[in-house]
């Protein structure tokens, strides 16, 4: 039996957050400790396994000169590099319990993947930091996956050739296999064989256009099929009706069938689609709706000229990856 060595542990503050949604208990949650200093490796992992949540974070002192903050992301299996939802909840958090940012047209996050910038427009959304925050998506590499690896991946799913419209290995820090579907309610109606996606020992992100006439019918339907699964108790906010894409995240290789919102992935998502033509400049993405959830991500692409906190750019402009975030739980965590 395994025994832990002792230590003084101490009272830390600690937030649970909900993001990409305006409404508490509709978007991703995240665990927040908001002091993580003098925490070695194996007790932030151990707490995130207690957590039980898909991530969980420590925020930290910067060691970047240019950061206002560090943050660490623990998932129950270990420690990532980049992330999209634990990006914008721990901003959330850090403002809300007082952060000051270095700059007023931005905020830096310091994690491993390197330097993140958030931005945040109080003139959008209803976020109780005062306003959508955004991140700068990180740099993306894609390569085509294999014909074999496709096939694989497209029989776990249920898919048949003509389903998928295009298809690429995505990596932003998290690797992911980018599939575009012929439509929104050919994603809402996966029933995956997660053993078999485990197996492959990849992660699976997919997307799919709502057809503009035919939206309102297509998520009338996809909250029917969301109330028939197992949990789910609602059929979100107002809002739901007006998303361009639906997206879903099924990681069953790090321990996560489905993830309800995911912001890394839809970053990726966003660089290729609209850098290929599949998407527009500027889109909404729904995400969760199978789990009950309400998820909403505001991508936009700009220019470098277009963008005010001089984003690190790329060949295909910048794109940044908003949400809202919620707190749902205030209080302390010994530590």
């Amino acid at each position: 039996m395994k025994t832990w060595p002792l230590r003084q542990a101490q009272d830390r503050l600690f937030k649970q957050v909900d993001v990409f949604t305006d409404q508490p208990y509709f978007g991703n949650p995240l665990a927040v400790v908001l002091d993580g200093s003098g925490l070695d490796d194996e007790t932030m992992q151990r707490f995130a396994r207690w957590t039980n949540l898909s991530e969980t974070t420590f925020v930290l002192p910067p060691a970047a000169p240019a950061a206002d903050y560090r943050v660490r992301i623990f998932t129950p299996g270990g420690e990532l590099p980049f992330a999209g939802h634990p990006t914008l909840g721990s901003c959330h958090a850090w403002l809300q319990a007082g952060g000051t940012p270095r700059r007023q047209d931005f905020i830096v996050q310091e994690c491993q993947v390197g330097l993140v910038k958030i931005r945040r427009d109080p003139s959008t959304g209803s976020g109780q930091d005062g306003g959508r925050l955004a991140f700068a998506a990180p740099a993306l590499q894609r390569t085509a996956p294999s014909p074999a690896v496709l096939a694989q991946v497209a029989a776990a799913l249920g898919l048949k050739a003509q389903h998928i419209l295009a298809a690429q290995l995505l990596d932003n820090g998290p690797v992911w296999l980018g599939l575009l579907l012929d439509s929104a309610e050919t994603v809402l109606q996966l029933q995956p064989d997660h053993p078999a996606l485990k197996k492959y020992g990849l992660k699976v992100g997919i997307a799919g256009a709502h057809q503009a006439q035919t939206a309102p019918v297509l998520i009338a339907r996809a909250n029917r099929e969301a109330r028939a699964f197992p949990g789910s108790t609602a059929t979100g906010p107002a809002e739901a009706a007006t998303a361009d894409f639906e997206v879903r995240a099924f990681a069953a290789p790090i321990g996560i069938e489905e993830d309800p919102v995911t912001g890394s992935l839809n970053a990726s998502l966003a660089q290729w689609l609209m850098a290929e033509g599949h998407a527009p400049e500027r889109y909404v993405a729904a995400q969760g709706t199978c789990l009950g959830r309400a998820g909403r991500v505001y991508l936009t692409r700009e220019t470098e000229a277009q963008g005010s906190a001089q984003a690190i750019s790329t060949d295909s402009g910048q794109v940044w990856v908003g949400g809202e975030s919620v707190t749902c739980i205030n209080g302390t965590v010994t530590l």
